[in-house]
């Protein structure tokens, strides 16, 4: 199973890498670390590319991550999709009609545990996992779930991505060009 036909979600760290992904086939992608400043001309450009790119909130330089930032965020700038480990964003961004992704750092039991009942309560369209290369974690978060799952961080390779698909991932996140070029 793919996200959209997609194995890859380009997850954009610079306008350089941006322009990276302008020359690919990819419809889908996530921007990180963006400037407050930058929002509104970044998402008229992926527009008008047409590009869907998800916002990972946490991350914007210069905007806390709460309801009242997501809201902002869903009205005026408005994103394909939010990214957030906060269970407020993602409530507020299903509320106004975006795409809203539970990101999980799974680095335990516990933590999955947490992530589990996290996700039961803001019931996001889309989860992020956290490390990524951890196929047993993936398959048993989307049995439990039964959401779609986007698998990120320290995944280095095609052989990785694969296993990561084969437990049950839609996509993968990644910053790493060489894998966006062999996926492409």
């Amino acid at each position: 199973m793919t996200f959209h036909g997609q194995k890859i979600l380009p997850a954009i760290r610079s306008m350089k890498d941006f322009d990276k992904m302008l020359d690919t086939p990819f419809t889908y992608g996530v921007f990180l670390d963006l400037h407050i400043g930058m929002l509104k001309s970044v998402f008229e450009y992926a527009r008008r590319h047409k590009k869907n790119m998800f916002l990972h909130v946490d991350l914007i330089q210069g905007l806390s991550h709460d309801e009242a930032a997501t809201e902002y965020l869903c009205q005026e700038i408005k994103p394909y999709g939010l990214i957030s480990t906060k269970g407020g964003v993602i409530t507020k961004a299903r509320q106004k009609g975006v795409f809203a992704t539970q990101r999980a750092f799974v680095i335990d039991s516990s933590a999955l545990e947490r992530s589990i009942k996290l996700i039961e309560k803001t019931d996001p369209h889309y989860i992020e996992l956290l490390p990524g290369v951890i196929p047993k974690i993936i398959a048993e978060v989307k049995e439990k779930t039964g959401k779609t799952i986007f698998a990120g961080g320290l995944i280095d390779n095609p052989d990785e991505v694969e296993q990561a698909i084969e437990a049950g991932a839609s996509a993968i996140t990644t910053s790493n060009t060489k894998l966006w070029k062999h996926f492409i």
